[in-house]
């Protein structure tokens, strides 16, 4: 069930279209995005030829508080945000899965690395995933097809970075869902750039491209878009799910789907908005919301702190074609190898890359396009932060009592705010960038401190988080509901902690696990 309308790579997928083509230039109808998409046009990828592929701000409203902004980017549609993603993925390791108990923030995982890893293959091995084995025991290494080629320039900065840190910083090729030789019936990426508006070859993961076919080559998938999913539907007799009340976004019309198992998959926010919904007599305050957790410990990632440098030399070198991923640091702060540190807990990833700007300014005529096609700038390198939030429980979303979308069903009011530990951190990602750049020999160094609210990251998480008891966590450690255990919740809303990892990769090995588990409770007639 898909809330948004299907999708045509034939015709939705403009990949290949160029700026100079365009009635806006690529820039889109500014007035019309900002009375249609003033959240969402703050998304890159929200331009004239992608913004189709984002959720109608008026339609779709939702609240925070004054003090606290929240940007909140959404995709309804069939393959939702895999066809706009950036398609990093990485797998998390047990300092991850082990954090909330060491420190106390949060509650403890009921899993732990030992039970994903076999999934996080699975997954792997079946969308795609390129990147170059490191032997990091904080960053796990993982089945991959080869890797993109790094620049020259990110080359040396590696090595230098490696011998001035003691091999504690470690710079590799970013690991991508995007592939390099062709996979499972689809086509390597050919190094076109434009992969948010999506990728008619199918070389990076979506969806569209990859899952719902194998799914519909099955015989037993019913794909229904436009159709909203408004709670779940409870049976108080038989403690059980009976189905969801789905109304049709475009007739209005309320239709109760009926079924042994639910899987909530919505996105994190969604699926908590759903079960906030799901009110009965048993369930007054919603369902899976007996421990009083349900909303809370909501999550993103902080972002862009960093740095960025001229590399000298290499001006003999350049790039062919756009590759669609850059350069990952591996965390290196409060690990098992590393010092902790005095200033905040967990850590931080970096991301980044290199390249050749073209100079720019005024001109015109054929002298103008020569230059501007063939005379390039220094090369640049740029290193910048993505970082763990703490689970705290004053990150939360309830329902607006006021506020509805297009369809009737409550509004979310968002309230999460960054935290000292995070602002602590991100003033260590800059001297870190900086730290980095000045030992690969990078030159006229500026720092980035951007103003980045939660939710711009696109990595919202929490709200059902899993636990090992009723009492602390709305799902158990099969992603199951406490309060229903037929209705599974297997996307970013059972994070109980948010690691600094991408983390689609951990979503989609979660639900694998939990798919494979409901076959055999259903299978043993537990379910």
């Amino acid at each position: 069930l898909e809330a948004g309308g299907p999708i045509d790579p034939e015709k939705d997928y403009v990949e290949h279209v160029q700026a100079y083509e365009l009635r806006f230039r690529g820039y889109g109808n500014r007035s019309q995005l900002e009375r249609d998409q003033p959240v969402q046009k703050e998304c890159y990828a929200c331009d004239e030829l992608g913004s189709k592929f984002f959720v109608n701000d008026r339609e779709n409203p939702y609240t925070t508080p004054e003090d606290a902004p929240f940007r909140w980017i959404r995709g309804r549609h069939v393959g939702g945000r895999s066809i706009m993603w950036g398609r990093q993925v990485y797998r998390w390791s047990d300092l991850d899965f082990e954090a909330n108990a060491k420190d106390g923030h949060g509650n403890d995982w009921p899993i732990r690395y030992a039970d994903l890893a076999p999934w996080y293959t699975h997954v792997e091995r079946f969308i795609g995933v390129s990147g170059a084995e490191e032997g990091l025991e904080q960053l796990p290494d993982g089945s991959f097809l080869p890797p993109m080629e790094m620049t020259c320039v990110e080359r040396v900065a590696r090595e230098r970075i490696l011998s001035a840190f003691n091999r504690q910083r470690v710079m590799t090729i970013g690991r991508a869902a995007v592939l390099t030789r062709p996979h499972n019936g689809r086509d390597a990426c050919h190094y076109c750039g434009p992969c948010e508006r999506g990728c008619i070859t199918h070389s990076y993961f979506s969806s569209n491209g990859s899952t719902l076919p194998a799914a519909q080559r099955t015989g037993r998938l019913t794909l229904r878009p436009h159709s909203v999913v408004a709670e779940v539907v409870y049976d108080a007799a038989r403690q059980r799910a009976r189905g969801v009340r789905v109304i049709d976004a475009r007739t209005n019309e309320e239709i109760l789907f009926e079924g042994r198992i639910v899987f909530l998959c919505a996105s994190a926010f969604e699926s908590v908005r759903i079960l906030m919904h799901s009110k009965s007599a048993t369930h007054a305050q919603g369902l899976g919301n007996s421990s009083g957790h349900l909303g809370k410990y909501i999550m993103d990632h902080h972002m862009l702190w960093g740095a960025g440098g001229i590399m000298p030399g290499f001006e003999d070198r350049t790039t062919s074609g756009r590759r669609p991923n850059g350069i990952y640091v591996a965390r290196f702060r409060n690990t098992k190898s590393s010092p902790a540190s005095t200033d905040f807990l967990r850590g931080y990833g970096m991301q980044g890359g290199s390249g050749r700007p073209r100079w720019s300014g005024p001109g015109g005529g054929a002298e103008y396009k020569r230059r501007i096609l063939n005379d390039l700038q220094p090369w640049q390198l740029a290193i910048n932060g993505w970082g763990e939030m703490l689970p705290r429980e004053e990150n939360q979303l309830t329902l607006d009592p006021t506020v509805k979308d297009k369809w009737g069903v409550p509004a979310l009011r968002i309230t999460c705010k960054w935290s000292e530990n995070e602002r602590a951190m991100m003033r260590d990602m800059v001297t870190s960038a900086t730290e980095m750049l000045e030992a690969a020999g990078a030159t006229g160094i500026w720092q980035n401190r951007p103003t980045v609210p939660p939710g711009l990251c696109i990595h919202e998480m929490g709200g059902a988080r899993m636990g090992r008891s009723r009492d602390v966590s709305v799902t158990n450690g099969d992603n199951q509901l406490w309060d229903a255990p037929n209705v599974f919740v297997t996307d970013g809303a059972c994070m109980a902690s948010s690691a600094c990892q991408n983390p689609s990769i951990t979503y989609m090995a979660i639900t694998a696990r939990a798919v494979a588990g409901a076959v055999s409770k259903m299978k043993r007639n537990e379910l």
